[in-house]
Formats: structure tokens, C-alpha cells, sequence
């Protein structure tokens, strides 16, 4: 293992991923409600860190088990696609090495569904983020491309869903799903190797194409 992928692998596990019960933020009641519905979005107030308490670093519980480790990182930026933006949420899960979203058996609320392979992270003022685990595999026996799920909590929006990760080498992807209007930015993912770790990078824009959100001023 080259020295670069030890010291890597030494600083994401001083960002450990929130465990998975005990939600403690709560949604707000005067969060404005944007989108077209989001089946499992309230997911990400099942974080038991607070939320002022979030790094913009995450690496999820599979990130020293077998398979292909990558980085992902990016800057989420206001709806006018120049701004960084500030304390934002994102939530991301995924499947595992053979397509399931794994459990460990005393899983609660959305974790049932989602597994423990997900994370949490809040922007700083440049609006970056960046998180560390493994290329999740396809659902068993299907043509569905691998993906990674991720949501938005912005200060004074509720919760929606953004386009998925996917990634551009999947035989699986349709041309279909890189041709229409992104939403949140495109979330196609083009990974490189580097100092023996798959690199992407996706930019996230704010509200773009989510049914409802404010216009810009």
C-alpha cells in the first residue's frame, strides 16, 4: 500500500460516519416543502449528531471491508450555481458489495430500508464536502445501474432528493439518464485512479430542476 493511501485512510477514520438510531434533529415546521414528494427523505434527520455538529469529511462503515475504495468530493453552490453554500445537509446511502442494502439487525426507522451504509455531512462556508467509501454494486440479478443515493437539507427548506450518484463506466447506465435536465447538478460520476484510490467529483447546485423551489433573487 503506497505511503499517500495509508495517511488517506488514517484521516477518514477521524471522520467517522454517524451511527445509524437516536435521530435527535428534528424537522421544522416552517421549513419550506419543495419537490415532488420523497419517499425516505426524512431519513436524514436519523443523524444523532446534531447537525452544527457535522463535518464536511464523512467515510461510511464500508470504507475497510473489500472492494474499490473511492473518494468523492465537491462544492455545493447556492441556485445561481457561483455561490457556496453554507451548512447544508447531505445524506447519502448505498448498496454493498452484492447489491443489498445491508443490516445488522437492530436497525430503526429508515435504516431498515436504506442499511448502515450511509453517511452524513454539512458544508462550511466554501460549500465543499467530501466523503470516502466503496463503489456499491448493482441490485442482484438486474440491469439497474449502481448508484449512490443522496438528499438535501438546506437551512429553512425541508428535505428532497437530488439526482443519484451513477457512474459513467457502468454498462448498465442508459443514455437516457445522462441526458435529462439534472437535478441538483449533474450526478454522473467519471472516477479516476490516483495514488491508488478512485477520485470523483460532483458539483451540486441547489433547488436546479426541483419542482417548487424558490427563484433565485
Amino acid at each position: 500500500m503506497k505511503p499517500l493511501l495509508i495517511l488517506t485512510l488514517v484521516i477518514c477514520q477521524a471522520f467517522p460516519a454517524c451511527s445509524q438510531n437516536n435521530a435527535t434533529n428534528k424537522k421544522a415546521a416552517t421549513d419550506l416543502i419543495v419537490g415532488d414528494g420523497c419517499e425516505g427523505c426524512e431519513a436524514i434527520h436519523e443523524c444523532p449528531v446534531p447537525f452544527d455538529q457535522l463535518n464536511n469529511v464523512d467515510t461510511l462503515p464500508d470504507f475497510d471491508q473489500p472492494g474499490p475504495k473511492i473518494e468523492i468530493s465537491g462544492t455545493i453552490f447556492h441556485s445561481d450555481g457561483k455561490t457556496p453554500a453554507k451548512d447544508v445537509v447531505l445524506y447519502v446511502y448505498h448498496t454493498d458489495q452484492t447489491g443489498v442494502y445491508p443490516t445488522r439487525g437492530n436497525e430503526k426507522g429508515w435504516a431498515r430500508r436504506h442499511g448502515y451504509l450511509r453517511g452524513w455531512l454539512k458544508t462550511g462556508a466554501d460549500g465543499k464536502y467530501k466523503f470516502y467509501t466503496l463503489v456499491p454494486a448493482s441490485y442482484p440479478d438486474s440491469r439497474a445501474p449502481k448508484h449512490i443515493h443522496p438528499t438535501i437539507k438546506e437551512p429553512g427548506i425541508a428535505e428532497y432528493w437530488i439526482d443519484e450518484y451513477l457512474f459513467a463506466d457502468d454498462p448498465y447506465l442508459q443514455q437516457e439518464n445522462q441526458n435529462r435536465p439534472p437535478r441538483g447538478g449533474n450526478g454522473v460520476l467519471k472516477p479516476e485512479m490516483k495514488d491508488g484510490m478512485l477520485r470523483a467529483t460532483r458539483d451540486i447546485v441547489l433547488g436546479q430542476n426541483v419542482p417548487g423551489y424558490p427563484k433565485a433573487k
